[in-house]
C-alpha cells in the first residue's frame, strides 16, 4: 500500500553559519589536492575527533587522515603495495568506528568478473595511529562480490555487508558477514535482501548500508522488482547471523529500467529505522527521507528532504547521523547550475528540521557525523580537488524526561546497565506515579507504583532511557542504560 509523500515544513536559511541552532566555523582541506578527493566518509574517536577516508582515482588508492588535536594528520595510504581498490565519486570504501575502534573495507580492483579479486578489512585499535594489515571477508568461492560497508556491533566486531553475484555477474543480491575476534577472521556470509518477492534482485550499481543497534542488525539497500527500485530493509534479530525479515522503507514507486548508481543511509533509534535516499518518480532527481518501525514494519512517512523552489534541478547522494536527539543530513544538490551540499539539522528529532547551505559550489560527493554538542561536514569539492570539512557546534536538547542524567536519591535504579530485569526503587511514602521514556522522549511505559518495581527490559532495544518518579507533585529523574 502506498502512502502520501510529505514535504517537509524547514527553514530556508541559506547561509550555513547562520543556520537554526548550529554556529559554523570556517571550512578547510583536510590535505592538498595531490592526495584527491574521491567519496569522503567520516567517523569518529573516541573523544570525538574526526577520522576520514577518501579515494584516489589515478592509482586506486584509499586515504586516511585524522585530526591529532591541532591539525589533520598527514594521509596515509591504506591499500598496500600490489593491492588497487575501487573508489569514485558515488561509491569507495567504508569506515565505521566504537571508540578507539576503526575499521576500513575496501574491494580490489577491477570489479569485473574476476574471482580472484575480494573484499578486505583493515583494522586499527589505537584511534586510526597504526592500522593492521588487510584481511579477506569474503569467502564465496567462483562468486563476485562489490560495495562493501561496515558496522560495528556492540563488543567492537565488525559486521560487514557486500553485493554478491554468481560468476556471470547475474543473481545479485546483499550478503553479510560478521567477526568474532575484532576483524581477524570471518564466517560464512547470510544473504540479507529479497524480500520484495521471489522474483527480485538487488539493484546491481546501487551501494548499500549496514546498521547495528544492539542484537538488531537492518541492511538497507535498492531493490529492482521488475524494475521498481525502491529502498528495503533485511532486519536481522541476532546479531546478524541471519536476516529473518525484511520491509520496504520507500513509498514513491520508482520505476525506472537502468540503475541510478545511488543507494541509501540510515539510523537506527529504538524501534525506528530513518532511512536517506534518491529517487526520480516525480520525473525529477530528489532526495528523502523515510521512518519506518522496525518491530512492525511499517512505513510512518516518506519525506522530500528540500521542496521545490526555483533553480532546483538534481538531489543525490543524501546521507545521515545522529546522536542522541540531533539529527544532520546531508546530500549534494545542483541549484541555478551550482553542485552545492545543503544541510538539514535539528537538535530534537521530534522539531522541525532546519535547512541551510554548507558548501555553495562544484560538490560531488559528502557525509556527516555528529557528537556531543558537535557537527562534522565533509565533501568531496572539485573546486580545489581536496577533501572539505567544516565543524558546527550547538547546544544538545535537554527536556523534562531526564535524558539530561538528572539523578536524585529519591530515585534509585540498578543494575545500571541493564540487559534483563531493571529494579527501581524509592523510599518515598505512598503512590508515586513512575514512566519510562527512550531516547526521543516517547513515553514506553507509565504505571504507579509503591516503594519498588521491577521491570523486564528485554523487549527493549539498546540505547539510554529515562525512569520519571511523580509523587506528592514532586517529580524526580534518573537515567538507565540498556545493554
Amino acid at each position: 500500500m502506498k502512502h502520501l509523500i510529505l514535504v517537509l515544513s524547514i527553514c530556508s536559511t541559506m547561509i550555513a553559519a547562520a543556520q537554526s541552532g548550529i554556529t559554523w566555523g570556517a571550512s578547510t582541506s583536510i590535505a592538498t589536492s595531490t592526495y584527491s578527493n574521491m567519496h569522503p566518509r567520516i567517523t569518529l574517536d573516541a573523544s570525538g575527533s574526526p577520522m576520514v577516508i577518501w579515494g584516489r582515482m589515478n592509482d586506486e588508492s584509499v586515504f586516511f587522515s585524522r585530526w591529532n588535536g591541532t591539525a589533520f594528520a598527514t594521509p596515509v595510504k591504506l591499500n598496500p603495495a600490489g593491492m588497487t581498490v575501487a573508489t569514485a565519486s558515488w561509491m569507495g570504501p567504508d569506515i565505521a568506528s566504537k571508540g578507539d575502534t576503526v575499521y576500513v573495507v575496501v574491494r580490489q580492483t577491477p570489479e569485473s568478473m574476476d574471482t580472484s579479486k575480494h573484499i578486505f578489512i583493515l583494522s586499527s585499535f589505537n584511534g586510526g595511529t597504526s592500522f593492521s594489515a588487510p584481511v579477506r571477508v569474503d569467502h564465496i568461492g567462483d562468486s563476485v562480490t562489490r560495495f562493501p560497508a561496515v558496522t560495528i556491533d556492540g563488543s567492537g566486531n565488525p559486521i560487514v555487508a557486500f553485493m554478491k553475484f554468481d560468476n556471470m555477474f547475474m543473481n545479485s543480491r546483499w550478503a553479510v558477514t560478521k567477526s568474532a575476534d575484532l576483524g581477524a577472521t570471518f564466517g560464512t556470509d547470510t544473504k540479507a535482501s529479497g524480500w520484495s518477492g521471489p522474483t527480485s534482485s538487488v539493484c546491481d550499481c546501487c551501494p548499500g548500508t549496514v546498521i547495528s543497534a544492539g542484537n538488531t542488525c537492518a541492511m538497507l539497500y535498492r531493490d529492482n522488482l521488475s524494475n521498481l527500485r525502491e529502498i528495503w530493509a533485511g532486519i536481522s534479530t541476532n546479531n546478524a547471523s541471519s536476516f529473518s525479515s525484511g520491509f520496504t522503507a520507500d513509498t514513491t514507486n520508482f520505476m525506472i529500467n537502468s540503475c541510478p548508481a545511488s543507494g541509501p543511509d540510515g539510523v537506527v533509534i529504538g524501534d525506528t529505522v530513518y532511512s536517506v535516499f534518491f529517487g526520480a518518480a516525480s520525473g525529477a532527481d530528489r532526495t528523502y527521507l523515510s521512518k519506518s518501525s522496525l518491530s512492525t514494519g511499517a512505513v510512518q512517512s516518506v519525506t522530500r528532504l528540500k521542496g521545490e523552489f526555483s533553480g532546483l534541478s538534481q538531489q543525490n547522494y543524501p546521507r545521515i547521523a545522529t546522536d542522541g536527539r540531533a539529527m544532520a543530513i546531508v546530500w549534494k544538490q545542483t541549484a541555478s547550475g551550482n553542485a552545492q551540499m545543503p544541510i538539514l539539522f535539528t537538535n530534537n528529532i521530534a522539531d522541525t528540521l532546519s535547512y541551510g547551505i554548507l558548501a555553495p559550489g562544484n560538490v560531488s560527493n559528502g557525509d556527516v557525523a555528529i557528537l556531543n554538542g558537535k557537527v562534522y561536514a565533509v565533501w568531496q569539492d572539485d573546486n580545489s580537488g581536496t577533501v572539505k570539512i567544516a565543524t558546527g557546534t550547538y547546544t544538545p536538547y535537554v527536556d523534562h524526561t531526564g535524558i539530561s542524567d538528572i539523578r536524585d536519591n529519591a530515585l534509585v535504579i540498578y543494575p545500571n546497565p541493564t540487559s534483563g530485569i531493571l529494579n527501581i526503587h524509592t523510599p518515598i511514602q505512598g503512590e508515586c506515579l513512575f514512566s519510562i521514556f527512550n531516547a526521543l522522549g516517547e513515553k514506553l511505559y507509565s504505571a504507579p507504583f509503591v516503594s519498588d518495581a521491577h521491570i523486564e527490559t528485554s523487549a527493549f532495544a539498546v540505547g539510554i532511557y529515562a525512569v520519571r518518579l511523580t509523587a506528592s507533585q514532586k517529580t524526580f529523574v534518573s537515567k538507565f542504560t540498556k545493554e
